[in-house]
Parts: structure tokens; sequence; C-alpha cells
């Protein structure tokens, strides 16, 4: 049986960098885009509309930014995943997108063949930061500590092996194959498991795991 195509919602300002990622995203089967959005508040409306498998953001948008949008985003439930992707590399950027609950952040710069790679893995629940960014990111968090307490055992027991999971950088259908249970049970429990830790993303979780000593 041939199996659904991810959705992905585009929310970008540019008509050419949009019109270039569906061309893109059309050479594969596996990828579909559901929706665009030129603006962050369409983007927003859109987002609750279509619950899309991965919402790919931009970040330097006229009136409501990527950030502002990212935050009116993470009020909404959705199931899916939202990747920035932005010219920039600025620590802050990455940093305060991560903060704010993306799931990743990817670079406009990169190889076609490396978007699509990590889109895939995006959309499957992996979290995909481009390359040059890893060390920015783990400079970040050497000098950040925890601020909030938050109590690893109001998770109940396939929670918190979810979260080890995460921790690892499986995707929901990996975590699925390995504790026999379905994708969309996965999903469930990562919203629940977020929910109670007060985490905006599986990025979050990961890093509050690893300070935490719960990798």
């Amino acid at each position: 049986m041939k199996e659904e195509a991810a959705t992905i919602l585009l929310i970008d300002d540019h008509p050419l960098l949009r019109n270039g990622v569906k061309q893109l995203i059309k050479m594969e089967e596996s990828l579909q885009v559901i929706a665009e959005a030129s603006d962050g508040a369409q983007g927003v409306v859109l987002a609750e509309q279509h619950d899309p498998d991965l919402i790919l953001l931009d970040l330097n948008m006229p009136g409501m930014n990527g950030l502002d949008t990212l935050v009116q985003l993470r009020t909404i439930e959705l199931s899916g995943r939202i990747v920035v992707f932005s010219v920039s590399d600025h620590e802050d950027d990455v940093v305060n997108a991560l903060k704010h609950g993306a799931d990743g952040y990817l670079l406009k710069d990169m190889e076609p063949e490396a978007l699509l790679k990590a889109l895939h893995q995006a959309a499957a629940g992996q979290m995909v930061l481009s390359e040059k960014l890893t060390n920015v990111l783990v400079a970040s968090l050497r000098e950040s500590r925890p601020t909030e307490a938050r109590d690893v055992e109001q998770l109940t027991r396939r929670e918190r092996d979810i979260l080890k999971l995460i921790t690892l950088g499986m995707t929901n259908k990996a975590i699925a194959r390995k504790l026999s249970i379905t994708e969309s049970t996965v999903k469930v429990h990562v919203k629940h498991l977020l929910k109670k830790m007060k985490l905006k993303s599986r990025v979050e979780a990961a890093v509050w795991a690893l300070q935490n000593g719960h990798g």
C-alpha cells in the first residue's frame, strides 16, 4: 500500500522562494505542499485549518514576523512540527526560535538535496538543524541552565520511554516501531508529555532531558 504523503504548509512572504520550494517538493511523492501563506496571520489560520505534518516558517516577514507567528502557532493544538527556514544564522535568532517552540532551524542556502532530506526527517518527527548551526546551539546550551523545575515523575512509564527516544533524535515512526505502537499513538504521547512538562517542542524536551540527566 502506498504511504500517504506528509503534508507541508509554507509561510513565507517571498512568492519566488515559495514557488522554488514547491517545485522541489513536487519531485518527492512522499511530500506534498497543501497550503501556503504570504504572512504570519494567514499562516496561523491555515495551520489551524489543515493541521499539517510540517510547517516551514520564514523568520523575517513584514507585519507579524516569524517569531511572533511561532508564538501564535504554539497556542494552537497542532500535531505536526514547525521548522524555521531563514537566511539568518545569528545565534540569537536560532536560540530564540528553539526557545519559542521551533522543532528545527534550516538555512535557506542549503543544497536542494539536503533540504529535501531535512524535510523528510522533520515531517517524520525528527529534530532538524542546518549543519553549520550545531556549534552555535551547543555553545548556547553550555551557557544556559535549566530555569524551571520540572518533575519527570508525573509522566507515565510510556511517556518517559518516549522522552528518552526523542533525546536520541528518533522519529515518530522509529519510536512507534521500537515500542510496537502506532505512529498516531506516539504523536498523542508526545503531545501529552510536552503539555505535562510545560515544554514547547521536541527540541526543548530533548535539551531539558539531557541537561537534567534523563537522556
